[in-house]
């Protein structure tokens, strides 16, 4: 009896300490979404998705599993490309929230077969493909960034505004302190690009970000219109 009990254990144990290093094999994600103006203004390559120009808001860029020291996982489980039969009643919010502006831009699906590829398949013990784009669908509601910025009186609109102002206008709205990414348009003015928040490992909770990526913004962003 006592050696089937510590067979036991020792089995538990084990099965403890693999769903372990399975939880461990990230920290976080980062949610990023991209301001499409901004993107458009900077990028030759800019183009509208078939369904047509996106609405003026910001759209999903990816949820990305990530370490506490900076770097990330990617491209972890090949025998799991994209299927987009496994989304099918996801597709409609995903055109219409995280639509694709890269050229050929299409339908979007080469540009979720993208994000599932390098970044999904590295949390799928977490988040199974529906998953993956459901939750970063609902976490795009959830936050609201333009409703965050609009209410501080930020608008999209060509304006120049403080970092600091936008970045205290998506902490208010939202609860946790964001990362600010920026681009330089032609004439070399930093425009507001995309917006990093963060969420625990096991795909539940936004949290505050153990760590920010490297990039720097100018002290007065531009928000251009879109």
């Amino acid at each position: 009896m006592k050696a089937s009990s510590g067979a036991l254990i020792q089995a538990l144990v084990a099965l403890s300490l693999a769903g372990l290093s399975v939880s461990k094999d990230f920290d976080f994600f980062y949610f990023v979404q991209q301001w499409p103006g901004s993107y458009c203004d900077t990028e030759q390559s800019c183009c509208y998705p078939t369904t047509g120009k996106p609405a003026p808001d910001f759209g999903v860029h990816g949820l990305w599993p990530n370490y506490n020291d900076g770097t990330y996982p990617s491209n972890c489980d090949s025998s799991n490309p994209f299927d987009q039969s496994k989304v099918s009643d996801l597709i409609s919010k995903m055109q219409k929230d995280w639509p694709t502006l890269a050229c050929p831009s299409g339908n979007g699906v080469t540009f979720w077969s993208h994000e599932w590829d390098k970044h999904g398949t590295c949390s799928e013990e977490v988040l199974d493909q529906h998953s993956y784009f459901s939750k970063a669908l609902a976490l795009k509601t959830q936050t609201n960034l333009l409703q965050a910025l609009t209410t501080a009186g930020i608008e999209a609109n060509g304006g120049s505004y403080s970092l600091s102002s936008i970045k205290s206008a998506i902490q208010s709205g939202v609860g946790y302190t964001p990362f600010i990414e920026c681009n330089s348009d032609e004439s070399g003015n930093s425009q507001l690009y995309q917006v990093y928040l963060c969420l625990d490992n096991s795909g539940s909770n936004l949290i505050e970000c153990p760590v920010f990526p490297n990039g720097k913004c100018g002290s007065q962003i531009e928000f251009p219109s879109f």
